[in-house]
This record gives structure tokens, sequence and C-alpha cells, in this order.
């Protein structure tokens, strides 16, 4: 996309990144910077639509592609294959990110929007350095994943014992057999729009190499560490950001009801759920994307002011 500057920088441990950057449309008074932090199996690319519509809005902004997705460095031999031995590695990629791309665009905090797996590693930041963002938006954030049916208990289970049994690295069931390559509308699970996720089919056919099927044990093993703890008493409590969350209410990815509940937590937290969505929100229908932004627009007008010293260049 010609609106997106990319360039690679390295994470504190060496991992190769990839990050983009945009500036607000022409024309546009420029209202502030806003950070993109996608979900699981994501690559930039895919949010060029949002990245239009927020420029229309008067954002400049950055997104990255997480270790192990995307064109960043890949965690494993098999490039199929989501995984990391601990959240604290994507800690330390937004910390580089945040640092070598998002710090010189503005003075001042930016907007945060964020999804799923990107919305909780935005969470764990929030709790960790407060003063990152001057507010944040999240659609569907991971604070639960939906097990199908499976007890918790069973899930965690079966999750320690594959990892115990040096399985770390293989796919959790189901996901060998995933490769976006190969998936049919009917058996996509996050969007009711053919439109946009045939273009975002049509764009990984075209750069294959970017694509992902699924977690491994071992990333699902360092996510149920991390679910635990931001939903443990006091994390919520403690983040004071203000936070708009959204929830979908046909989501078959992450648990709805654990993400309504974790939002009411919030001391400066607003929530609205689109009772018709599916996962991904941003890549939904016209009608459910129009009321997402209602919700945004509503929450940047109560809480994003431009600064004097926010630069347009």
């Amino acid at each position: 996309m010609d609106e997106l500057r990319t360039r690679f920088i390295a994470s504190r441990d060496g991992k190769r990144l990839r990050t983009a950057s945009w500036e607000s449309a022409p024309g546009v008074a420029r209202r502030g910077v806003c950070v993109i932090l996608d979900g699981q199996t994501e690559f930039l690319e895919k949010y060029g639509e949002v990245v239009r519509e927020l420029a229309a809005r008067g954002f400049a902004g950055a997104a990255l592609d997480w270790r192990g997705q995307g064109d960043s460095e890949r965690t494993l031999s098999d490039p199929l294959k989501a995984h990391v031995g601990d959240f604290s590695e994507y800690d330390s990629d937004l910390r580089s990110f945040m640092n070598d791309v998002v710090a010189p665009m503005s003075d001042t905090p930016p907007l945060a929007l964020a999804h799923s797996m990107g919305a909780h590693i935005l969470l764990r930041a929030l709790k960790a350095n407060p003063r990152t963002f001057t507010a944040a938006a999240m659609t569907a954030p991971m604070i639960r994943t939906n097990a199908r049916g499976f007890p918790l208990w069973l899930v965690r289970l079966i999750c320690s014992t594959y990892n115990l049994a040096g399985l770390t690295d293989e796919f959790v069931w189901g996901m060998r057999d995933r490769d976006p390559l190969h998936m049919e509308f009917e058996d996509n699970r996050v969007t009711s729009d053919r439109v946009r996720f045939a273009r975002a089919q049509a764009f990984l056919a075209g750069h294959p190499e970017i694509r992902l099927a699924g977690p491994t044990w071992g990333w699902l093993e360092a996510a149920l560490r991390s679910m635990t703890a931001i939903q443990a008493p006091g994390f919520a409590e403690t983040i004071a950001t203000p936070c708009l969350v959204l929830g979908a209410g046909r989501d078959r990815i992450v648990d709805t009801a654990a993400v309504r509940a974790f939002a009411r937590r919030l001391p400066n937290g607003a929530y609205v759920e689109l009772a018709d969505g599916e996962h991904e929100i941003m890549m939904e229908n016209d009608s459910i994307r129009a009321r997402f932004w209602a919700a945004f627009d509503a929450f940047v007008e109560k809480h994003i002011r431009p600064h004097p010293s926010t630069s347009s260049g």
C-alpha cells in the first residue's frame, strides 16, 4: 500500500521486526498518532482499509508485525507455526517498536487501536507502563479464549501434558490443517464479510511467505499463563488509561463474557458489544464497522485533543 512506509527494526533480543508508518490524509488537520496492534496470524497489509480510515480522521500512525508472523522473523523453522516461549517476548517487541518507530513521531503519548492478541499485549503494557498511551481502543481482546466446549481445566491439563512430553513446538490440535491458502469462506471463524475475507486471502496468495496456520502448544501454554495473569484480581483495576473495549456477540475465538466482565473492572473503561459481530470487528461487514467507528469516534472526541507541538512532517 502506498500510504505505508515499511522498515525493519530489531527487538531487544535481536529479532527482526517489520514495522510501518503513515501520515494523516492530505488536507486533514493532524489529530495525533495512532498505533495499530494486530492479532495473532495477522499482518500489516490486512489493516490497509483501517489505516486509510484513521488517516482520514487526522491520525498519523504506525503498526508492526509481531515476531513469528507477517514479514517479521519467524521463531521456528516451520513458518506456518506461531510460537513464543513467553508473552514477555511480545512485550519486548512492543517496547522496541514504541522507542524506535513511534516515539519520534510525536512528543505526546499516542492512541492505541488493538485487536485480540494485540489488545492482550496492550493491556500488559498499560499495566506495566501507564504513561505509554494516552487512550486505548480494543476489539475482542484476548482475555480468555473460547475453548469450544472444553472446560478450561481440561485445556490446561492437555496443554501442560503436551509441553511436558516435549511437544512444545508442535501444532495445537486442528491448526495443521488451517493453512490460509486452502481456507474457504465457509470455514473461517472471524468475519461474516465475504469481500474483506477474500481481499485478505488474495493478498496471502500473492505473498504466501507471510501466512500462518496457527499456534503451537508452547504458544498456547504461554497464552494461558498470561491470560491467567491479566484476569487476576487487581490487574484491570490498576489500569488508569481511558479504554474503549468492543466485544463481538458472535465471537468464536475469544470468550465475550470474559471480555465484558474485564471491561467492567476497568476504572476508566467503556464497553460496547456488537451483537452480530464475529471476532474480527474491523474486518466485518459495513453495518458492524459503521457501529465500531461510531463508538471509536465518540471515544476519541472525549479523550483525544490535538497537541500544539504535534507535527505533520
